[in-house]
């Protein structure tokens, strides 16, 4: 399978935001509002239906399911850990560390389900659904706490009005109670759905400032290294501890090695930090995806 194909589309739209926003009329302003659309409605809404369509089978996946909640755990821990390294946490600014852990440990859902299909058919579609509709919204609740912490906020308040949260959290509760979109709704919600990722990641491109990288690299490094290197090795060893099935195995090391959340951009940027940085860490970690993918995989058969 060639990844860098299937990598590409998500960085051309991330480019295209980038030269639009630059060197056309559709500037700063007009992507201001874009990000809003996104954020308030766009994304929610496709959130909540790739969770909805797919019914969710636990016991069928439940070696699955802890490995991929230990494995974000994994990611969560050793994100909030980076301002508190002796050597590290002294060089980094705290409020970028706050907006950035979220990289650490978020993944791209869209390219996730894209994989898993081409992996493993029919039975891979299911379980990567199945972990993005336990993992989004503990993903969404540990993005959300540091930056609520370090900004002042409740966490509580900033969870109740993350509108991410609140559309995965009700398309599992949904799911979970039998429930679905009824079947003539459905081509709405795939075109809001396809609307939703094209726009996402054209505001990340709009938003990056490859400028802001450079007060933030032993930052980046720290965090992309987590994303991109740590944790496919934590989920080698969890896959032996678990003792998944080949698939089962399959899907957790493409789940360990997937690029962040293009929502990572939108979060920070709505949350009132430093949205530019963590674009760039978003598309930086685009690109490393097509490496740390075909190298994760690879793994599982070791």
């Amino acid at each position: 399978m060639n990844y860098a194909l299937l990598l590409f589309p998500d960085f051309s739209l991330i480019l295209c935001g980038y030269l639009l926003c630059r060197f056309t009329a559709l500037n700063r302003s007009v992507w201001d509002k874009v990000e809003a659309l996104v954020y308030y409605f766009l994304f929610p809404v496709l959130l909540f239906h790739s969770i909805v369509r797919s019914p969710l089978d636990l016991g069928a996946a439940s070696g699955l399911i802890q490995g991929g909640l230990l494995l974000g755990a994994a990611g969560v821990g050793l994100s909030y850990l980076l301002p508190h390294l002796p050597l590290l946490g002294p060089r980094i600014d705290r409020r970028d560390a706050a907006a950035s852990a979220q990289v650490g440990f978020r993944f791209n859902s869209f390219i996730a389900l894209a994989l898993a299909e081409r992996l493993g058919g029919a039975e891979g579609l299911q379980m990567i659904a199945v972990l993005i509709g336990i993992c989004v919204p503990a993903f969404n609740i540990a993005a959300v706490w540091p930056m609520a912490r370090h900004g002042g906020q409740g966490l509580l308040g900033s969870i109740v009005r993350n509108p991410l949260i609140v559309a995965t959290t009700a398309g599992l509760a949904l799911n979970l109670l039998g429930g679905g979109v009824p079947g003539w709704l459905t081509p709405t919600f795939g075109r809001i759905g396809a609307a939703s990722l094209a726009l996402g990641l054209m505001s990340a491109g709009a938003g990056m400032q490859f400028a802001a990288m450079h007060g933030g690299l032993k930052l980046a490094a720290a965090v992309l290294s987590i994303r991109h290197a740590v944790l496919p090795l934590v989920a080698l060893g969890l896959v032996r501890l678990l003792r998944l099935d080949p698939l089962q195995a399959t899907v957790l090391m493409m789940f360990s090695a997937l690029p962040t959340a293009s929502t990572c951009y939108v979060l920070a940027a709505r949350m009132g930090y430093n949205g530019p940085y963590v674009a760039g860490l978003v598309t930086l970690s685009t690109l490393l995806g097509v490496v740390s993918l075909p190298v994760a995989l690879s793994l599982v058969g070791l």
